[in-house]
């Protein structure tokens, strides 16, 4: 079973480990590469993560990695770099509350940037809508854990999010690999919100894979969104992931009106075997800017470039 923990250990032998590295702070990553083609006004990165000054915002006990501070302030010379006028701040997992992404919100702007949270049902009701008041767009969620996958508890871990969302107009944010998408394909379907599934569904099996069938009816039906987000995790193929190509032309056949993109900065490592949670653990070496323009490589129509950057998640966001 593909899980969380296991993807992030296997896109952690990409990272290149800096000899000495100790607890600093150090600068987020910057892009390299300039956008190749004509960004649309509007565009949007959907799925970054902002790592805050730890003595601001502390890193939980039970983190399994510490990566280097990523800030708001450097993210915001990211997008100012890549042309980039909208941004989705997904609270990463390092964190037991979501401090940092609404202080990035706040930094950043209710115009352009909005934020995916985790969020549990013992938080107050007035909390949660102080969430959605903040910028606050969706639910964090992961249906496995690292053990074997229980269908009927999922479905109970499914059920409550929904519970939490549908109120405040909230979409779910789901990781989970293609045959838990299979699995839990009737509920899924039924969700009364949007449903959004990370890095491109989890897909690194190819078309075969079981559970893509799934991926792509709830994409026809309109059900689900799907980010083109941080291909590294998955792909075999480095730095172009060719590997993942048939997998985004059979997405892109089945609901273009149901993409988005996003570059997955500064590129977390995640644990690493051997090396304590607490010892600081670089980035991946991965260039946002080249992840953009593998973007008009999928995309060559610039039209359907516009639907994936601007007007999906200006829908899905409310932009």
């Amino acid at each position: 079973m593909l899980t969380r923990r296991s993807v992030l250990a296997q896109a952690s032998a990409l990272c290149v480990v800096a000899a000495g590295a100790g607890r600093t702070i150090a600068a987020g990553p910057r892009p390299q590469t300039t956008a190749t083609f004509e960004v649309p006004r509007g565009a949007c990165d959907a799925h970054v993560h902002v790592i805050g000054d730890p003595r601001k915002f502390p890193m939980s006990p039970h983190r399994d990695y510490t990566p280097p501070a990523a800030t708001a302030d450097e993210l915001l010379q990211v997008l100012k770099f890549l042309n980039l006028d909208r941004v989705v701040i997904v609270t990463p997992t390092i964190y037991d509350d979501n401090a940092a992404t609404l202080a990035a919100i706040r930094l950043l702007g209710r115009e352009r940037a909005r934020g995916i949270a985790f969020v549990e049902q013992t938080m107050p009701s007035e909390f949660l809508d102080s969430l959605r008041d903040s910028g606050v767009a969706g639910v964090r969620l992961f249906l496995t854990g690292d053990g074997p996958f229980d269908p009927a508890h999922a479905v109970r871990h499914l059920e409550n999010a929904i519970d939490l969302a549908k109120p405040r107009s909230w979409h779910l944010q789901i990781s989970t690999p293609p045959d838990v998408i299979g699995a839990l394909l009737p509920q899924l379907a039924a969700s009364p919100v949007p449903i959004v599934l990370d890095y491109f569904g989890w897909v690194e099996g190819g078309v075969e894979q079981p559970g893509f069938d799934a991926i792509l009816s709830l994409l026809r039906s309109g059900r689900a969104y799907i980010k083109f987000a941080e291909a590294y995790r998955l792909s075999k193929q480095p730095p172009d992931y060719q590997d993942l190509v048939p997998v985004i032309r059979a997405i892109l056949e089945a609901n273009t009106d149901r993409v988005l993109w996003g570059s997955g900065w500064p590129h977390v490592s995640g644990s690493v075997a051997g090396r304590a949670k607490t010892d600081l653990a670089p980035n991946l070496p991965v260039d946002p800017g080249h992840l953009l323009n593998l973007l008009s490589v999928w995309v060559p129509d610039a039209d359907t470039r516009r639907k994936i950057l601007v007007d999906n998640p200006a829908r899905l966001y409310g932009y």
